[in-house]
């Protein structure tokens, strides 16, 4: 279900006991075999070499690239290359590029020709993804032994490019960061022969004010098609008519009624369309504490959230503005600082915090955070939060530990964006359409 994201310290513990000259010897060839593979076509090579360790690597792939006849040359001089090598940092770089530094990452970024990073881009924390100043943007990576935390975690993602892994002789190690694989879904229980509507997973969703009533469905219709075997939506009075129409499968009530229905759900989403009123973030405060079910606090339930004693059953799924609100910081802090804005929204909240992104983490208190990497760009669309509220609702209402649903709702969701391929003006819906296939 898990694949390891090393941080710099977990390589650096890794290395230890071998050879550095002949890790070294390694990387360099393997970084000169992906050049030649992926530029056939190359005959002029930069290669920008820092001091350190990096940089001895893009001096070895340097060598090797020259004794197959390519004109392979150490320089920062980029603009008539046909591919650059970036080997300025490598995973023991954090912070800011020094000015000399900078340019040069300036120059490879403009240059306009493909550029393979040696283990991390130049100017990307690996431990984090972060970036404090210029930051090389790749073609491709070729990173060592394990992919590095920085390169599944934005900013430091975007500028990875396609990510191959090489190997150089290292032991498997355990890392506190796991990156998520297809195969968490198999923590999602099938419904059994034996199993009825309610056994099967049954979700109350609360929310859809008047002019909002499209996330609750969105959302409802997601739990069911996420293998919920019965949903409940509790909306005001007023928006009752609309879902009534809209709505076929799911029971529809009344906020007045929220309370006695979630006495039958295993698992409450609140949020989609629930509006930031007094009576909307009562229902959510009473809902709250009504019961024991795990619960996904989503959208307008997050607004005004103060720590409660949950007992590690809540999920909340912001993304960065929201999460920014609860944390009191900016927006930009949060895009900036994605795994540290995770750990703090867990433990601040004492619950599962689902930051979404390109890179979702998933972190809680006392454990690793999760990435779940989608390569869905059809996700930037509204409503496709909704849906993710709903499949995870699912998840927990079949018993699935709320840091475990959350990683597979997450996959599910990128999984089923994807399938739809490379698809112009994708819409929530055909996420929702997508899930059967995708979790059968």
């Amino acid at each position: 279900m898990f694949e390891p994201l090393y941080t710099a310290e977990e390589m650096r513990a890794a290395e230890e006991g071998h050879v550095a000259s002949e890790l070294m010897e390694r990387a360099g060839a393997a970084v000169a075999r992906e050049v030649l593979q992926r530029f056939p076509d190359a005959r002029r090579v930069a290669v920008v070499c820092g001091s350190g360790s990096n940089g001895g690597d893009g001096r070895i792939a340097a060598r090797i690239l020259r004794e197959e006849g390519l004109d392979a040359v150490e320089t920062t001089a980029v603009e008539q290359a046909d591919v650059i090598v970036d080997a300025l940092f490598g995973t023991g770089f954090h912070g800011e590029p020094r000015a000399e530094a900078a340019a040069a990452i300036g120059r490879i970024n403009a240059a306009g020709a493909p550029v393979v990073s040696v283990d991390v881009p130049s100017g990307v924390d690996a431990s984090t993804g972060e970036i404090a100043g210029e930051a090389v943007r790749a073609t491709l990576t070729v990173t060592f032994h394990g992919v590095k935390a920085g390169l599944a975690i934005a900013p430091g993602l975007f500028h990875a490019g396609e990510v191959t892994i090489a190997e150089i002789g290292l032991e498997p190690a355990e890392t506190e960061l796991q990156l998520v694989t297809p195969a968490i879904l198999s923590v999602v229980p099938r419904r059994r022969p034996q199993d009825n509507k309610y056994t099967a997973g049954a979700v109350l969703v609360a929310g859809g004010s008047p002019g909002m009533t499209g996330a609750v469905c969105l959302a409802a219709e997601a739990a069911l098609r996420a293998d919920a075997g019965y949903v409940a939506v509790a909306v005001p009075e007023r928006a009752l008519p609309v879902v009534e129409a809209r709505l076929l499968e799911p029971v529809k009530l009344t906020w007045a009624g929220a309370l006695r229905a979630a006495e039958k759900a295993g698992a409450l989403a609140i949020g989609p369309g629930l509006g930031r009123g007094s009576e909307a973030l009562r229902l959510r405060d009473e809902l709250l504490t009504a019961g024991e079910q795990p619960v996904v606090l989503d959208a307008d339930a997050l607004h005004e959230l103060e720590p409660g004693d949950w007992g590690g059953r809540a999920v909340l799924t912001p993304h960065a503005g929201e999460l920014a609100r609860l944390l009191g910081e900016e927006p930009a802090w949060v895009d900036a600082h994605r795994l540290e804005a995770a750990r703090r929204g867990a433990e601040r909240f004492d619950a599962v915090c689902l930051l979404k992104g390109a890179d979702t983490i998933v972190a809680a208190p006392g454990e690793g955070p999760l990435v779940c990497v989608t390569d869905a760009p059809g996700l930037a669309t509204a409503g496709t939060g909704d849906v993710l509220t709903g499949i995870l609702a699912a998840f927990l209402a079949k018993g699935v530990e709320p840091r475990l649903a959350a990683a597979a709702a997450a996959t599910a969701h990128g999984l089923a964006a994807r399938s739809r391929g490379d698809q112009a003006g994708m819409i929530a819906s055909d996420v929702i359409a997508a899930l059967p296939s995708v979790l059968s």
